[in-house]
């Protein structure tokens, strides 16, 4: 199946195009983060300092030494991944809304609820400033009462509230490119196929409260997936940016 995008003429009003950039630039940020989770796995040193966080007063440690690893451990790249495709969304918005813009219209707001719940459940941020204000604290009380905040937040889990919903609207855009003009087929196949895995997953970690072997085989297949919907939208939002001709478009494609 090819690449390249369906002929059409400027389907994006001309006060939408820097944010099609915009969002084509975040997009392509978002399909290299699954290759940096990778690579920092990869870093000497990593697995060492990270598998020993125990109890709170480990994981505070590891934040003091290794702020990053810290917020990492606790779904920090998730957490801007999902930061990142806010402007795409709104400028895939802004690209299929004359196709279908009811439905264009739902997804895009049922994505920010999902942002707004997954934001406001992270811990990442919260445990590393915790990990800082336990450092400086001066008595022992003052340590005891950072480390049950820290240790409730642990108990509590990190949450994955709002991802599913997040997902959701992703696979009701994909549905939209399919039905719309602006994006390819193969733009929305991915996009259908990698947020229904993503959904499965999450379904699977909700009742299991970790992946079965066969639960990690669907994760991978959703992340290709994901990348390759991620790579053809910022490469089509980017295009669009530009105001491409058709012609040029079509060579390109």
């Amino acid at each position: 199946m090819s690449l390249s995008e369906p002929q059409l003429i400027d389907p994006v009003h001309s006060g939408w195009k820097s944010l099609c950039q915009v969002g084509g630039i975040t997009v392509l940020i978002v399909f290299l983060l699954p290759l940096a989770e990778v690579a920092i796995s990869y870093i000497p040193g990593v697995e060492s300092a990270t598998q020993g966080t125990v109890t709170v007063v480990d994981w505070f440690r590891l934040f003091q030494t290794h702020w990053f690893l810290g917020l990492r451990n606790l779904g920090f790249l998730n957490l801007i991944g999902v930061v990142l495709l806010a402007p795409t969304v709104l400028a895939i918005y802004s690209a299929i809304r004359r196709d279908h813009e009811a439905y264009a219209a739902l997804s895009t707001i049922l994505f920010f609820v999902g942002f707004a719940v997954y934001l406001a459940g992270s811990r990442a941020l919260p445990m590393l400033l915790l990990s800082g204000q336990y450092a400086s604290a001066s008595t022992d009380a003052q340590r005891s009462l950072l480390a049950a905040a820290g240790q409730a937040m642990l108990a509590e889990g990190q949450s994955r509230a709002g991802l599913p919903l997040v997902e959701f609207a992703c696979l009701e855009i994909s549905a939209v490119m399919l039905r719309g003009k602006v994006f390819s087929k193969t733009t929305a196949y991915a996009g259908i196929l990698g947020n229904v895995l993503l959904i499965a997953v999450e379904t699977i970690l909700t009742l299991f409260r970790t992946l079965p072997q066969w639960g990690m085989v669907l994760a991978v297949l959703a992340g290709l997936a994901m990348m390759v919907w991620y790579f053809l939208v910022g490469k089509r939002l980017l295009q669009l940016g530009r105001g491409k001709p058709d012609g040029e478009h079509m060579k390109s494609g």
